[in-house]
């Protein structure tokens, strides 16, 4: 039987329970790494904080909270929050006040 199956009966084994998937959280060491990103997004600087640890509605409050506090907008893409602008200090310390560990990642 595989994974990925919507297999709902078998004459070998009888009605099959739903599996349910329970939420996952990223994986990591739970230290924020903030960095500041250029490439590919056509000369414009994004701050990128990745590696917090908190399940996707978590990160998008998160975000929503960063975005505010920095007076830009972004996203969440893949587990990486992504803010407009160069904002790397003023969300290393936002983070610091609400208790993750933060660092600066990058040159």
């Amino acid at each position: 039987m595989t994974r990925n199956s919507r297999l709902v009966y078998s004459t070998e084994l009888g009605r099959i329970p739903p599996q349910e998937k329970a939420p996952s959280l990223p994986k990591g060491d739970g230290i924020a790494r903030v960095r500041r990103e250029k490439q590919g997004r056509g000369g414009k600087v994004v701050t990128t904080i990745s590696g917090v640890l908190l399940p996707d509605s978590g990160l998008k409050e998160l975000a929503s909270d960063l975005k505010r506090c920095c007076g830009a907008g972004g996203s969440v893409k893949n587990g990486v929050i992504e803010i407009q602008g160069d904002h790397a200090e003023s969300v290393i310390s936002e983070l610091e006040k609400r208790g993750y560990k933060a660092r600066r990642a990058g040159g």
